[in-house]
């Protein structure tokens, strides 16, 4: 892998990556004197999504050879299973169309509620054709088929993503970006994309205002200043840049941004602009013309309602199916626990949960029993920031606490709280009572949504995140959080878990 690939976004359509959103294509009044090929990035571009396509394709004809000799040994099928199997192919493929969309490719949750949603309308398909048509005989292939292919999809999937995320940490596949803006703002968007390279970006150059490109600035943190915002167009041409990011300023009027757009249309590159809300992104932000003018809606986020409801439902579900599954575990680490110096196995401590209403959360208990009185002895040493109290190398947490807490052993008894309902499978990190007290308007908002056993604080680095970036990411959360983006927390979580990334 020599040539770099437009890196995939992770949000629907026209919003892009850490709140970008794309600006849609202007036409052009005349050809533009400045023609410029297609860079070698879009060769990486149509290599993986070819991949993606085959991929998906063997998959379906796996599963639907699979399901016709499934059929015919059970002898229940009234047509040919051939017959049955190449509908099922055909219906399956039309459905999957839909998450091949490049810019969604390769990463965030979108591509995998695509995924799910064909996987699902071809299940609907079929059982309407199976309604219509009572010959065909689709239950085999609605209930078993069907599900066996999207497991196979789906770890297809994955792997072909890992790949790919290897590749942009080791500095291939990536998109050539050049951005301008504001100095603050340009660090910011900086310090994102060299903390996530996954994305793909890779910024190589900046344009600032005119008054700030001439002064002494010819770099912002590594990244060189080329020149200032009036040349922009005409060094991505000059470049053959893919991205051309506009973070927040001043200087960005609607005017000047359409110029920009009509200038570089001719190119290959794609403009993305942030947009005031960085936090909102996802399902809640559409773009639509609205008196005659492009305007970009944010949606309430959902804190009631159907979806709530399945969350909750598939919450219990899952906690009891969990638990059920591994009660012998829990046996063996309660039994550790009790012989390691005989103290109580479970460990309770009072939480805030939603809307400020407090619970007992129960974990393994991993600290010596006067562990609590020894807090206020140890306060001077916290090495955490804001409220929040841990230490790396806590001489309270006994030897079996200490390989509990190293694969997150210990939070399994609040699958329990689950239950009850107090908490979500997925969510903020549940607060102690006197964090809260220090929270403003802003940090509460994390109290709007069940904490969570789990969430996108356990997946980005757990205890090694500051006091800031783990409020950032459980409002992040709470502003637009999706079935699809739990179900991929849950997955991140076990490899969070292996690696034990920030447990202590």
């Amino acid at each position: 892998m020599q040539e770099p690939m437009r890196a995939p976004m992770s949000l629907p359509d026209r919003v892009g990556s850490a709140g970008f959103v794309q600006a849609p294509r202007l036409n052009a009044t005349a050809p533009s004197t400045h023609p410029l090929p297609a860079p070698p990035a879009t060769v990486w571009e149509r290599r993986y999504r070819f991949a993606v396509i085959a991929s998906d394709a063997i998959a379906t004809a796996m599963t639907s050879a699979a399901g016709a000799v499934w059929v015919a040994v059970l002898d229940i099928a009234v047509l040919p299973p051939a017959v049955l199997a190449l509908l099922t192919a055909v219906a399956v493929l039309w459905a999957l169309a839909g998450s091949w969309n490049v810019r969604i490719l390769g990463q965030g949750h979108e591509e995998y509620r695509r995924l799910g949603r064909g996987i699902f309308s071809a299940g609907v398909v079929l059982a309407v054709a199976g309604l219509a048509v009572p010959p065909l005989e689709v239950r085999p292939w609605v209930f078993g088929v069907l599900p066996a292919l999207a497991l196979l999809v789906l770890a297809q999937r994955y792997l072909l993503r890992r790949y790919l995320h290897s590749a942009r940490s080791d500095g291939r596949c990536l998109l050539p970006v050049i951005a301008a803006g504001s100095t603050r703002t340009l660090r910011d968007l900086i310090a994102r994309t060299r903390q996530q390279p996954h994305v793909g970006w890779q910024i190589q150059a900046l344009c600032l205002r005119p008054e700030a490109s001439e002064g002494l600035v010819c770099e912002v943190d590594g990244v060189p200043v080329i020149g200032d915002v009036d040349d922009l167009a005409e060094h991505v041409r000059r470049g053959g840049y893919r991205v051309v990011a506009i973070t927040a300023d001043s200087y960005w009027t609607p005017r000047r941004l359409q110029e920009l757009a009509w200038k570089i249309e001719d190119t290959s590159a794609e403009m993305v602009v942030a947009p005031v809300l960085m936090e909102v992104a996802g399902p809640r932000l559409h773009v639509s013309s609205v008196l005659g003018m492009p305007m970009l809606k944010v949606s309430e986020p959902a804190f009631t309602g159907g979806r709530r409801v399945v969350k909750a439902l598939a919450d219990w579900v899952s906690a009891l199916l969990l638990l059920c599954m591994i009660w012998p575990v829990l046996l063996v680490i309660a039994l550790a626990i009790k012989v390691s110096d005989g103290g109580p196995v479970i460990y309770r401590q009072r939480r805030t949960g939603r809307g400020g209403t407090t619970f007992t959360m129960l974990k393994f208990r991993t600290m010596v029993v006067s562990a609590d009185a020894m807090r206020i002895a140890l306060r001077p040493a916290n090495d955490a920031e804001g409220p929040l109290f841990k230490l790396r190398r806590d001489p309270r947490v006994t030897k079996v606490g200490g390989l509990l807490r190293r694969y997150s052993l210990d939070e399994l008894p609040q699958l329990f709280n689950v239950l009850t309902g107090h908490m979500s499978l997925v969510g903020p990190r549940p607060p102690l009572p006197e964090e809260t007290e220090t929270y403003d308007y802003e940090v509460g908002r994390r109290l709007l949504v069940k904490p969570g056993l789990t969430g996108l604080w356990q997946v980005s680095g757990r205890s090694d995140l500051s006091w800031a970036e783990s409020v950032r990411l459980d409002l992040r959360y709470v502003e637009n959080w999706s079935l699809a983006m739990d179900a991929v927390i849950l997955w991140k979580t076990v490899r969070a878990v292996l690696t034990k990334q920030g447990a202590y």
